[in-house]
């Protein structure tokens, strides 16, 4: 198996797990938009001031669709294993 086709499938599985959460709240558009910005706003945080912390997290098409889709949850696995 190609390791893209096995990267996007590993990558497809939480954004199909979110996007069945997002359709089973009963606030949707406002459940997305909170979930994307402090996804995001955490990636920003660290991107600005990680740097400190030893846990600076760079700005990528990657990083940023994943906080947006999956939010605070992916950061901080982005930071553990950033740690590890």
């Amino acid at each position: 198996m190609d390791t893209d086709v096995l990267f996007a499938a590993v990558c497809a599985v939480p954004v199909l797990v979110m996007t069945i959460y997002y359709i089973g709240r009963r606030k949707r558009v406002s459940t997305l938009l909170f979930g994307s910005l402090t996804g995001l706003a955490a990636l920003l945080i660290l991107d600005r001031w990680g740097g400190y912390f030893n846990t600076e997290l760079p700005l990528n098409i990657f990083n940023v669709c994943g906080s947006a889709v999956l939010g605070v949850p992916f950061v901080i696995c982005l930071v553990i294993l950033k740690i590890l």
